[in-house]
């Protein structure tokens, strides 16, 4: 059992921003747990309201379940409980409630249940998946609507009916008529949690429909930044925040849209860029090109 009972964690990661790492391979495309600890001590001089470790930034896609579970342990003992350490699920209900349970032994403090692999679903199915995953495990479970499991009002409601450790909806669609029902129709029984790639871009509306924290993949590379504009987004500073956005965050998305997957290769970029490489992406995913990290380079250096 974690540290953090589920309604602890609910509590504590919708407080403030969260970090998800990205994982560390070496030239060969090998793990390299000892940057990724290194990594992690580096950002962990910077207030955070949750870890996630092996996330979607973290390639999770990419991971064997014994590496996920090198990752969660290695995050695990860094943390050490100074904050919420949530690993991930995914895959069929099988894999996802055995990566689950494997979590909670490691000492993990929570699950994000990611999207099933490959496979288009039913709602019933999904709902079924998601229960499943719950009971597998006595930690509180984050379910991350994006993809192919795209979760509605009602399926939540039946999930959050059935499993008291499911404490968190994380928003990768972008639909605002889907998460104005599921928050309307649920209310403080969840935490929301914005996850659509480069989150800033639509931290400002989601907080006006209760969606108080979101998944940073920027922090990787500039953490004092992330920081501060989540604090101006908190605080409604529309004018940092419209600045911010229209001098760093839109130009960093134009880059991140040119080949798809540099969501997750732009942030490595980015490490790249500020002196602390991570790695190559492993496949399918595809680094930046050296002209692309030039620009990124001269974005980030401005924000420094």
């Amino acid at each position: 059992m974690g540290r953090y009972s589920p309604q602890e964690l609910a509590s504590t990661i919708g407080s403030g921003l969260l970090s998800f790492p990205v994982t560390h391979f070496d030239a060969d495309h090998a793990l390299d747990l000892k940057a990724y600890a290194a990594n992690l001590e580096w950002l962990s001089q910077y207030p955070v309201s949750g870890l996630f470790a092996a996330g979607g930034t973290g390639e999770f896609f990419s991971l064997t379940p014994a590496e996920v579970s090198k990752v969660v342990s290695a995050a695990v003992r860094h943390v050490d409980g100074k904050t919420p350490l949530i690993a991930p699920a995914g895959y069929g209900t099988a894999i996802a409630s055995e990566l689950a349970r494997d979590a909670e032994n490691n000492g993990a403090d929570g699950i994000l249940l990611f999207p099933p692999y490959l496979t288009e679903c039913d709602s019933d199915g999904l709902v079924e998946h998601a229960i499943k995953v719950c009971q597998s495990t006595a930690l509180g479970v984050i379910v991350y609507s994006r993809a192919n499991a795209k979760f509605d009002a009602d399926m939540v409601a039946r999930i959050a009916d059935r499993c008291p450790n499911f404490i968190g909806y994380k928003d990768g669609i972008g639909d605002i008529d889907r998460m104005v029902r599921v928050s309307n129709r649920l209310g403080d029984r969840l935490t929301y949690v914005g996850g659509l790639p480069t989150a800033e871009t639509f931290a400002q509306p989601y907080l006006e429909m209760g969606v108080t924290t979101y998944s940073s993949a920027i922090f990787n590379f500039l953490p004092e930044w992330a920081l501060q504009f989540y604090r101006a987004v908190r605080e409604r500073d529309h004018d940092f925040v419209q600045k911010e956005l229209r001098d760093f965050v839109l130009p960093y998305t134009l880059i991140r849209n040119r080949r798809a997957g540099y969501a997750v290769s732009i942030v490595k970029a980015g490490m790249t860029a500020i002196g602390r490489s991570a790695g190559p992406v492993r496949s399918p995913l595809k680094d930046l090109s050296g002209e692309e990290l030039e620009s990124l380079k001269q974005l980030i250096g401005n924000r420094k």
